[in-house]
Order: C-alpha cells, then sequence, then structure tokens
C-alpha cells in the first residue's frame, strides 16, 4: 500500500459521478432517479436501512445495472468496463459470509489476485494489509475460527490490499462493540487521510459518519436528499429559538401574519425564516421588532442551528 496519494485518480473530478439512477425489482424501486457525486477523500453514504445504499454500491461494482441513468467510476462506466472499475475498486460487503476453513491470509491473497496483481505481489500485499488491520499473528487462522471483529478486518484488508484509487465499505461496524467499533473507524480514517484511497462508508449510524467522514450523501426514499461537506450541511443558522417572560401567543400570531413561521411552547419561541429567505442578520432584527412591538422581555435568544441529524431525519427539508 502507497502512503501517498494514487497517481492515477483525478483529484479534480469526481471519483463516482451517477445521474438520474432508477433500479426496480419487481414493482418495488430502490433508487428513483438518484443523483450522486462523491469527490476524492472520506464520504459517508448515510441512510436508514433499505435506503437502497448497498444497491449503489453493487451498481457502482457493475455488480447490476439501472434501469434508467449514468454511472462513472474514476471515469468508467462500471455497466461496461466491470473488470477495470473493480481493477481500481476496493469493496467490504455487508455479510460476514466468509469460507470458514480457508485461512485469512490465502482468502486476502486471493482477492488481491482477483483484483489483478500478479501472485507473488498478491502475496506480499495481503501480508501486509493484515499486519496493517492488527491481524499479523492472526493471518493464518482459519476465517471461521476468527470474532465477528477480526472478520470485519479482514474484509477492510481485502478491500485494501491491492492499493486502489477508491474503497467502498457496507456497513463496516456491524456486528463490532463500542472498543471495536472505534477502532475500525481509526482503521477507516487513516484509509482516507494516510494512503490517499478515497473511501465511500455506507451506514445507517449517524454519529459514525460525522466522526469518520469529510462529506456526506444522504439517501432517503431512493433519492439523494443532501449532500456535500458535513460541515457546510450541519452548523448553519436556519432560524431563531428565544424565550420570552410573558405569554409569547401576540408575538407568534404577529410573526405568522408577516410571513415567518413560529410556535411557541410555554415562554419559548422557535422562529424560522420566510420562504425564500436566507439571511440571518435580517431575521434576527424582524425578531427584534417584532418582541419591541409586543412589550416582551428576553430571557435567551440563540440561534437555531442545523445538524446532520436534522437533515437526516428530513427537518426543514
Amino acid at each position: 500500500m502507497s502512503a501517498s496519494p494514487p497517481t492515477t485518480t483525478n483529484a479534480v473530478a469526481p471519483v463516482v459521478r451517477a445521474r438520474g439512477l432508477v433500479k426496480r425489482y419487481g414493482s418495488t424501486s430502490v433508487l428513483d432517479g438518484a443523483d450522486v457525486t462523491v469527490l476524492a477523500g472520506v464520504t459517508g453514504l448515510l441512510g436508514a436501512n433499505g435506503a437502497g445504499k448497498t444497491t449503489l454500491l453493487g451498481l457502482l461494482l457493475g455488480l447490476h445495472r439501472a434501469q434508467e441513468g449514468s454511472i462513472e467510476v474514476l471515469g468508467l462506466d462500471p455497466s461496461t468496463a466491470g473488470s477495470e472499475v473493480r481493477a481500481r475498486v476496493g469493496y467490504a460487503p455487508e455479510h460476514h459470509l466468509l469460507p470458514p476453513d480457508v485461512p485469512a491470509d490465502d482468502f486476502v491473497r486471493h482477492l488481491a489476485e482477483v483484483h489483478g496483481l500478479p501472485s507473488s505481489e498478491a502475496t506480499s500485499r495481503a501480508s501486509d494489509a493484515l499486519w496493517w488491520v492488527g491481524l499479523g499473528e492472526e493471518r493464518f487462522r482459519p476465517l471461521g475460527t476468527m470474532s465477528t471483529g477480526q472478520r470485519q478486518r479482514v474484509k477492510l484488508a481485502m478491500a485494501i490490499a491491492h492499493d486502489p484509487d477508491l474503497v467502498l465499505l457496507d456497513e463496516p461496524t456491524d456486528g463490532l462493540d463500542p472498543t471495536q467499533r472505534e477502532t475500525m473507524l481509526e482503521l477507516i480514517r487513516s484509509v482516507g487521510h494516510e494512503f490517499g484511497i478515497s473511501v465511500l462508508l455506507s451506514s445507517h449510524l449517524l454519529d459514525e459518519v460525522e466522526r469518520t467522514c469529510d462529506r456526506v450523501v444522504i439517501l432517503d426514499g431512493g433519492k439523494v436528499v443532501a449532500d456535500g461537506p458535513i460541515k457546510e450541511l450541519s452548523g448553519t443558522a436556519r432560524g431563531v429559538r428565544l424565550e420570552v417572560d410573558e405569554d409569547p401567543t401576540p408575538l407568534v400570531a404577529a410573526l405568522v401574519a408577516g410571513g415567518y413561521p413560529a410556535e411557541s411552547d410555554g415562554l419559548r419561541v422557535t422562529i424560522g425564516q420566510a420562504e425564500g429567505a436566507d439571511d440571518h442578520d435580517a431575521l434576527l432584527r424582524v425578531v427584534r421588532d417584532h418582541v419591541a412591538d409586543a412589550g416582551l422581555g428576553i430571557r435567551r435568544l440563540e440561534p437555531q442551528v442545523v445538524t446532520l441529524e436534522d437533515i437526516f431525519l428530513g427537518v426543514g427539508q
């Protein structure tokens, strides 16, 4: 594995670009016009179970085809250049069904050969990858004798052993205890930030995406409902929360009449932007004037900040 970014990856162009993806199984639509862009770095593919994450990964690998839409992975169409794509992409599936009688070293070596490495280089890379994930001493053990945590690390080793440009990881912390989970997330961060390999991490766990990834793509109902840098998607003010010293009903009524969504809970009031507006300072001035007109005192005033959880749960969409 190289400690520097691969020279074959264009650092400017997206590593994945998909437009209008439609994938149906019978009458069930799994992806419904999804537009997906993945840039270099560590990107989270976030969505509830059944949101279409695994289906999307299969399309990116060329394992099946969409009924509609286009896909480019590292500039290649996986539906027509599947073998080329898989030579440059590593993959760790969600399932744990590994051949129980095969030693970990033989398994990772075989997968490296499948990805196109010569036998001698595949042997060396397999050993290096297993040492790197912390299984150097156990690399000759049969997979069936390994714990779930060890098998997850074997899958990570098999995904990176051939030094790919992009790694697709499907629920890589499934079945892990908190300590094992943190170790796995540290390894994934290292893959992206130390080896320069782009990572697409599929998960339904919000906190692990927030702590591990630079960017996120959120799937819901077969569509991408949000994507971009996590720091830009979350942390921005989209409204105001305040607490007043008397009944806020007249204040709420005046704000709603002026086109500002507002609601109260006791003495606490939440106020959103008017439709089409995004100037937070202007909203603060409106709130100030309405509070003064209502003759109320303010006990607390704070911005209503968007979190990744808000986006994930569809708040404000």
